[in-house]
C-alpha cells in the first residue's frame, strides 16, 4: 500500500510538472530542453556597459523568457578558458547563450558544445558579406554574427597635418613618420596589442596577411605559414621593436593599454579597434578633435585587417532552445544592432547601418571601417584554434623581444602548427 500511495503522489507530481512544462511554450513531446523559458547569455567583459540596457528591452516585452546577464572576464583568454570549462559539464552548464569571439566557432561547432541553427530565422542577407562565413562549420550555420569589427589605423590629425603629412597608406610611411615625426612631438611611434593573448595573435595575422601571406588553409588541415611573406610580416613587428618606433612598452599593451596611450598623448599611430576612435573622441579627453582613422597600411598599399568582433551561439544544452534562437533574431534587428552602435560603440554586421547619414555624421570612421571589414581576414579557421593562437602568440612574441630572427620564427611556426594539424 505504501509503494502505491508513493506511485500516486509521484504520479500526481509529474501531471503537475507536465502541465507547468507545457503552459510555459512547452509541448510534452518536444524532448527534454526544448520550448521557451529563462535563459542565461555569458559574455566576456562588457567595456562601454551598453548589454545590460539592450537586454532590459527584451525582458521587458518577454517576461516569460528573461535573460540574465553572466559577464566573465575582459581577457578573451580568460573568457575563452571559463566558457570551455562551463561547457565541457554538458547537463550541468550554465551557459544558455554564448557571446563568442568570432574565431571560436570552429573550436565550439566541432566539439559539439552548441547547435547548428536554423539560416531561415535569421535575417543573415541584411549582413555585411564577410561576416556570415565566421559563423559556419563544415558549411552549417552554427553561430548568428551580432557585432564586427575590423582593425583601423587611429593617428594624430592634428601632428600630421602640421608636419604637412598625409596619413601612411604603407608601411614605409608609418615606419618614417612613426621614427622621425614622433620624437618631434615627444611621442612614441606605433603601436598595436603586443601582449601574449589573443591580441598578439591578431596583430601578427594582420602583418601576414597584409604581405599576401597566410596561416593556415582547409580548417586548420594544412599550414601554409612557411613563406616570405609571412617572414616579411613577423619582420616588420620584430623590426619595429628592434629600431624603437615600436616602444618595448607596448610588448605589455592589450587594448585598453594601447587605447589609453593613445588616449592620453603618447602616441602618434596606433592599431586598434573602432570602439578606441569613439571612446578617444569623446569629450574631455586630450586627444578628442585630433584623431583620423585609415585602414592599416601594407608593404605597398592598404594591408588586410583580421575580421575581428562576435558571433551568438546557442549551447548544446540551453535549457530552451527556441527562445534562445528568438533572442538571437532579437539581438541582430535593426533597432538592436543600431543600439550595438549607439550605445556601445561596436561595429553592427547590418550593412545598410553603414550608409546612414545620422550615424555617419556621428560615427566618421563608418566609411573606412565597412570597407576595412570589407576586405579583412578571418583568423585561421581550425577546430584547434585555442592551440593555434598559443603558439603564434608565444612565436611572435619570441621574435618581437628578439630572442628569434623573423626566419627562425617562422620555421618555427611551421613546425608547431604542423604538429598541431597532425
Amino acid at each position: 500500500m505504501r509503494w502505491i500511495h508513493a506511485a500516486g503522489r509521484g504520479l500526481l507530481v509529474l501531471i503537475v510538472i507536465l502541465t507547468g512544462y507545457v503552459a510555459s511554450g512547452a509541448h510534452a513531446d518536444d524532448g527534454p530542453g526544448a520550448g521557451r523559458g529563462p535563459m542565461t547569455l555569458a559574455t566576456a567583459g562588457d567595456l562601454t556597459g551598453y548589454l545590460g540596457s539592450v537586454l532590459e528591452g527584451w525582458n521587458r516585452t518577454h517576461p516569460d523568457e528573461r535573460v540574465t546577464l553572466v559577464e566573465l572576464p575582459d581577457s578573451a583568454d580568460e573568457t575563452h578558458a571559463q566558457m570551455t570549462t562551463d561547457l565541457r559539464d554538458g547537463d550541468r552548464s550554465r551557459f544558455d547563450i554564448l557571446n563568442i569571439d568570432v574565431s571560436w566557432t570552429s573550436e565550439f561547432a566541432a566539439q559539439g558544445w552548441i547547435r547548428p541553427l536554423e539560416r531561415d530565422r535569421f535575417p543573415l542577407d541584411t549582413f555585411l558579406k564577410p561576416v556570415v562565413g565566421t559563423a559556419t562549420y563544415d558549411g552549417r550555420l552554427y553561430a548568428v554574427p551580432y557585432v564586427t569589427n575590423a582593425g583601423l589605423l587611429l593617428y594624430r590629425k592634428d601632428i600630421l597635418a602640421e608636419e604637412g603629412v598625409d596619413p601612411p597608406r604603407t608601411w614605409d610611411e608609418l615606419e618614417r613618420a612613426a621614427r622621425t615625426i614622433a620624437p618631434k612631438h615627444g611621442l612614441d611611434g606605433y603601436a598595436g596589442q603586443f601582449l601574449p593573448y589573443e591580441g598578439l595573435t591578431v596583430n601578427a595575422a594582420e602583418a601576414v596577411y597584409s604581405a599576401g601571406g597566410s596561416i593556415l588553409g582547409d580548417e586548420g588541415e594544412r599550414v601554409t605559414v612557411n613563406s616570405e611573406a609571412a617572414r616579411d610580416g613577423i619582420d616588420f613587428l620584430a623590426r619595429g621593436v628592434r629600431e624603437g618606433w615600436i616602444p618595448r612598452q607596448a610588448l605589455t599593451y592589450k587594448e585598453e593599454e594601447s587605447k589609453q596611450a593613445f588616449q592620453d598623448g603618447r602616441l602618434l599611430f596606433l592599431r586598434n579597434w573602432p570602439y578606441a576612435y569613439a571612446v578617444a573622441s569623446a569629450e574631455g579627453s586630450p586627444v578628442a578633435g585630433k584623431i583620423g582613422a585609415v585602414p592599416l597600411p601594407g608593404p605597398d598599399g592598404p594591408g588586410t585587417s583580421v575580421l575581428g568582433g562576435s558571433n551568438l551561439a546557442v549551447s548544446t544544452h540551453a535549457r530552451h532552445p527556441d527562445s534562445a534562437a528568438r533572442l538571437l533574431a532579437y539581438l541582430t534587428s535593426e533597432h538592436v544592432q543600431r543600439q550595438v552602435l549607439t550605445r556601445g560603440a561596436l561595429p553592427p554586421v547590418r550593412a545598410d547601418l553603414y550608409e546612414d547619414p545620422e550615424l555617419v555624421r556621428r560615427f566618421p570612421y563608418l566609411p573606412t571601417l565597412r570597407e576595412s571589414v570589407r576586405t579583412a581576414a578571418p583568423r585561421p579557421k581550425s577546430p584547434r584554434y585555442g592551440q593555434v593562437s598559443l603558439v603564434v602568440q608565444a612565436v611572435v612574441r619570441d621574435a618581437m623581444a628578439g630572442h628569434d630572427t623573423p626566419e627562425a620564427a617562422v620555421r618555427r611556426l611551421a613546425r608547431e602548427l604542423d604538429a598541431i594539424a597532425r
